[in-house]
């Protein structure tokens, strides 16, 4: 079993978009209608909209591949880059999604890691990252990465507006 992370450039945009739409859909496809999923979608995903996210200096995109085929991603915000003002001296994980085909392979972890790896060589004290009130499995395997539960913030699906649960990790 070989696990490589590569930091994305704007060669990766189509293929970005594609991971994007494939594993948001199958993350939260099923509890949204699809008016709103397609609303989401193409707000956050279309390919100028994600050109403008990878061009950032303050956000990164990393993919993850498990024996040689693209397996999920991470997208990391730092200062103005960041969604929400919610933790001084942060770094924001926005985004980690896993195919489904290689989900229970341990990536979620080593995505987290590489997040923070990153915190710290920002030297940043904290990580956060919201995740959505009824993302149960990902709430547990948040805590399990040593993330605690410090607010909520608003969540827009479309036009209906959901509570996601901000979580935090301290750096040592």
């Amino acid at each position: 079993m070989t696990i490589v992370i590569k930091k994305c450039t704007l060669e990766d945009l189509r293929i970005l978009q594609e991971i994007s739409y494939e594993t948001f859909d199958d993350a939260f496809g099923e509890l949204n209608t699809p008016e709103n999923m397609k609303a989401y979608l193409e707000r956050a995903f279309n390919l100028e909209q994600l050109e403008k996210e990878l061009s950032n200096v303050f956000s990164s995109f990393f993919f993850i591949y498990f024996n040689e085929e693209l397996a999920g991603y991470l997208k990391v915000n730092i200062n103005e880059a960041q969604t929400d003002n919610i933790v001084d001296e942060a770094l924001e994980i926005e985004r980690i999604y896993i195919r489904r085909q290689y989900q229970v392979q341990g990536l979620g972890k080593h995505l987290i890691n590489k997040g923070i790896e990153i915190a710290k060589e920002q030297n940043k004290k904290k990580v956060w990252l919201g995740v959505w009130e009824k993302n149960t499995g990902a709430i547990q395997f948040y805590r399990r990465m040593g993330f605690v539960e410090s607010g909520a913030h608003s969540f827009y699906m479309g036009d209906e507006e959901q509570t996601d649960i901000v979580m935090t990790r301290t750096l040592i």
